[in-house]
């Protein structure tokens, strides 16, 4: 879940310790400066009696929540346009160290979308390339950076939003592409990466040329159980993208769309921002499984698996991180420097050759 300000209220801490969510989730609207930020995810963890996944949306580029606290990061198109292996790890690890140093122990990246020409307005920097070899080479190693720095990453967005041309926060993207380019093209990374992800995150988009089913991949059974888990054999744990978005509130109101993930095989949703939203989403979720034995059982075992996943990660139990000083974040702008600096030449020789 999400929430607005950039402190722990009386009301948010009753609504933490009453939901015990399995994450929070921060944006720049609750990001202050480095030692706040700290602060705030310590107040946040201590309201929650099981550990939490303190996440945040960290790709570098257009999508970088700490460029104000600390410094701007690379994108990954500029990433990788270096075409070097030891750089996207390091993208990764420099990410990874930025974020942990803060407190977050969760990061939903990397974006592994193709770099097609319909998306390039809507996803711009995110992407790497719209040679899937290359796409999925820049996740993995950015998945390895992440994990040195001992963070959960996570693939995005299944089943891929490179042929689409609305943005998904907005509007519902239907993507008029055949089973057999999708399998070959966009579902290429999460084929090849699927025992590298902890997470995978779904999208908001419909496939209606794909399979025989109109709703968002998100709501749909046969794309997350049937491709996902089963035809492709992901097993690690599998998140909604933010229920609040447009694409998937112009299928389903979000009590529906909360109920519909889980049963189509989510073990995570997302709800980003609203805590009214928040609370209608588990109400619903409550609502049915107090109604409904089999939908009771399916809940109590997606909550059993993510707890499972929770004990055996070392992210979540990694020595606790000192709250960041001045030095620290001295470092960690001196080492964004570099590291940009790095990028710039090596893609610039890149270019020349």
């Amino acid at each position: 879940m999400g929430f607005d300000g950039t402190g722990i209220s009386a009301r948010l801490r009753s609504m933490l310790g009453t939901l015990n969510p399995g994450g929070i989730i921060l944006f720049k609207r609750n990001i202050e400066e480095p030692a706040h930020v700290h602060a705030l995810l310590r107040a946040a963890q201590q309201a929650v009696s099981t550990p939490m996944f303190l996440c945040v949306d960290m790709e570098g580029g257009t999508v970088d929540r700490l460029s104000d606290a600390i410094a701007p990061v690379p994108s990954v198109a500029e990433v990788a346009a270096t075409g070097s292996k030891k750089l996207f790890r390091k993208h990764g690890r420099l990410i990874g160290e930025e974020i942990r140093a803060l407190g977050f122990n969760t990061n939903f990246a990397p974006c592994l979308d193709l770099r097609f020409e319909a998306s390039k307005k809507v996803l711009g920097s995110r992407t790497a390339s719209v040679n899937p070899k290359l796409a999925t080479r820049y996740g993995r190693e950015f998945l390895r950076g992440l994990r040195d720095a001992k963070v959960i990453g996570c693939g995005k967005h299944f089943p891929g939003l490179g042929e689409g041309t609305l943005d998904s926060h907005v509007y519902l993207p239907v993507i008029d592409k055949k089973w057999k380019n999708l399998w070959k093209e966009d579902l290429r990374p999460y084929r090849q990466l699927r025992r590298d992800f902890p997470m995978v995150m779904v999208a908001h988009a419909s496939y209606p040329k794909a399979i025989d089913d109109k709703a968002p991949a998100s709501l749909s059974k046969e794309w997350i159980t049937g491709i996902l888990k089963k035809k492709i054999g992901y097993r690690g744990l599998i998140v909604s993208d933010d229920l609040e978005m447009g694409g998937v509130l112009s299928a389903a109101p979000i009590e529906e769309a909360a109920v519909q993930t889980l049963v189509a095989g989510s073990d995570l949703m997302l709800v980003c921002h609203k805590e009214e939203n928040v609370w209608r989403a588990f109400e619903a979720v409550y609502k049915r499984a107090e109604g409904d034995r089999k939908f009771a059982k399916l809940v109590g075992e997606k909550a059993k698996r993510v707890l499972e996943f929770k004990k055996d990660s070392p992210a979540l139990h990694a020595h606790h991180v000192p709250r960041p000083t001045p030095r620290t974040v001295d470092r960690l702008c001196r080492h964004i420097w570099e590291f940009t600096e790095e990028v710039r030449l090596t893609a610039a020789a890149e270019g020349q050759s």
